[in-house]
């Protein structure tokens, strides 16, 4: 609250805090707080090396400089430079202004007043029939964007010929015979388009996540070369010492066992020179002996070569420090060329590709349903007691006797059930299997319940799982204990399952010579899935040709 006992503008309050802005900071996409509040808040991204703003969302690599806010002596706001815009879609916080002293946070806009309300002052267009024909959005802090600024009329419709959200009052002259369309049916074309660039930019996700446990073994293995490098270096260093010292007692030793053998050659000058026969003749046994040799002969070895070693090891460290920085520099460049969404023209501009519907639909063929084929293995911690699990967790057979697997919190302890490993969730795919005696086959959260012989851990007894149940007799459908029949499918020994997740769908095939839809779920995911099987023979997972994805 200010001095004069009006409240403070948004502008003023931090909205980390909550409380007005001390020792104001503004980062580069224009948002503003508490000098210690970003700090405290940036802190616990250290560890990741990412930051963004709690507002708007943008990131930032490395961590900005933080500078205290200069005062401005004309007292206007502070502008954001052109470069430093944030995108239109990011959500900038509003305030109500309706709220008296301290506002509260706005959750909704009104299109015909103009105005953001919080939960408390939005009540009266909810409750009072003068407001029946107000049109209430999500606040998302663009509001003027929502607002037509020819008509000052709320932006209901879209115009297709010029790629722009329109009003009522647009249709009659600005843009009368052009295709039109509600502002709903667009999104929903155009929502199409985010759903398959998030899964694109998902497995994109996924692949450089592979290339960075990669580049992570080869940095781990860059680390065990220098670790080499340095105990090769100190083993020589340890050697040429022990050579040194060793060569030195050589060198004290040759030194006396040449002042031994100038004193023998004295004394065989001496009797050599002697004139007494006698004398030469007693002495001569012990002269004539050849002194023996106190040292061995010290030659170094011409093969070896501590500089060879060393020069290996360097060479070495520098051939897998240049594959690193190779690989590190083909990622760089692949991240940096990967476009995240797909841009539409304007204005008849041809330049850009625009996707056609083919590109959302769903796989027609065999071959296209392929293309998201997945490899899919038993776990088996899940499998029922008297199933056994062979052919590389690929195949599981019901056995009269009960095997004997380790209590695990994962594992049916009542129906004959398994689930695979490998979570799906985000993208599209598609597995086949073959049965025999009856069996389910179907999809389930991994919160389904284990324990108990109740429809909690049956396949397709719950809101936690969809499955077709197969049989000699035909095929049932089962979702939350609703079960449709299907008597029209053909029959086949194997089954084809097609999940799309951002699609929403999970769908049945028979495989035969030809493939044919069984039934198909309709759904709203919001876990990871695991591909489930209720076993009354066996089951074993098919090996299908992995084609690339469709990119």
């Amino acid at each position: 609250m200010a001095e004069s006992g009006f409240p403070l503008p948004p502008e003023t309050y931090c909205s980390l805090c909550g409380d007005a802005l001390k020792e104001p900071v503004t980062i580069s996409c224009g948002d503003t707080y508490c000098l210690e509040c970003i700090k405290i808040y940036w802190d616990q991204f250290d560890h990741m090396g990412v930051y963004n703003c709690p507002q708007c969302r943008a990131t930032f690599t490395p961590r900005p400089v933080l500078r205290r806010n200069l005062p401005d002596v004309n007292h206007e706001p502070r502008r954001q430079p052109p470069e430093l815009t944030p995108f239109p879609y990011m959500h900038r916080e509003s305030f109500c202004d309706f709220c008296v002293g301290r506002r509260s946070r706005a959750v909704k806009s009104c299109l015909m007043c103009l105005a953001y309300y919080c939960e408390t002052h939005v009540k009266p267009h909810y409750e009072s029939s003068t407001f029946k024909r107000h049109k209430l959005v999500d606040e998302t802090g663009h509001l003027d964007r929502k607002i037509c600024p020819q008509h000052e009329k709320g932006l209901e419709l879209f115009c297709r010929s010029d790629q722009m959200c329109i009003c009522v009052l647009c249709t009659v002259r600005e843009h009368r015979s052009h295709n039109i369309t509600s502002a709903e049916e667009e999104r929903n074309e155009k929502q199409k388009v985010l759903v398959i660039t998030e899964s694109e930019v998902q497995h994109i996700i996924q692949e450089r996540m592979k290339e960075l446990q990669e580049l992570k073994h080869n940095v781990e293995v860059l680390k065990a070369v220098e670790r080499w490098k340095t105990e090769i270096n100190q083993m020589i260093m340890a050697n040429m010492q022990a050579a040194m010292t060793q060569a030195e007692s050589y060198v004290e030793r040759l030194e006396q066992e040449i002042l031994e053998l100038q004193r023998r050659e004295a004394e065989l000058r001496q009797i050599l020179e002697t004139e007494d026969n006698i004398h030469f003749l007693q002495n001569f046994p012990t002269l004539c002996v050849p002194p023996e040799a106190m040292v061995p002969k010290v030659l170094i070895n011409p093969q070896f070569s501590f500089g060879d070693m060393s020069k290996t090891a360097t060479e070495m460290k520098e051939h897998l420090d240049d594959i690193c920085k190779k690989e590190l520099s083909k990622i760089s460049k692949t991240v940096s060329e990967t476009p995240v969404y797909i841009l539409l023209p304007r204005n008849g501009d041809k330049r850009l590709k625009v996707p056609s519907r083919v590109d959302f639909q769903e796989p027609k063929s065999r071959t296209d349903f392929l293309r998201y084929s997945c490899k899919l293995s038993f776990d088996p911690n899940t499998v029922y007691k008297e199933l056994v699990l062979s052919d590389g967790n690929q195949k599981v057979m019901r056995k009269k006797t009960v095997q004997f697997y380790p209590d695990h919190p994962e594992r049916f302890d009542s129906f004959s059930q398994v689930l695979c490993k490998e979570p799906l969730t985000g993208f599209r795919f598609y597995w086949e299997a073959e049965w025999s005696g009856e069996f389910s086959i179907g999809v389930a959260y991994k919160s389904i319940s284990r324990k108990g012989k109740n429809s909690h851990s049956l396949l397709g007894y719950n809101d936690k799982s969809w499955s077709l149940l197969c049989s000699d007799s035909g095929y049932s459908a089962w979702h939350n204990k609703v079960d449709r029949d299907i008597s029209d499918a053909p029959r086949a020994s194997r089954i084809g399952v097609y999940l799309d997740y951002n699609g929403n769908t999970v769908a049945f095939y028979s495989i035969s010579e030809t493939m044919e839809l069984i039934h198909r779920f309709k759904a709203q995911f919001s876990e990871p899935l695991y591909a489930g099987f209720g076993v009354g023979s066996s089951v074993t997972l098919c090996r299908l040709k992995q084609n690339p994805m469709p990119y």
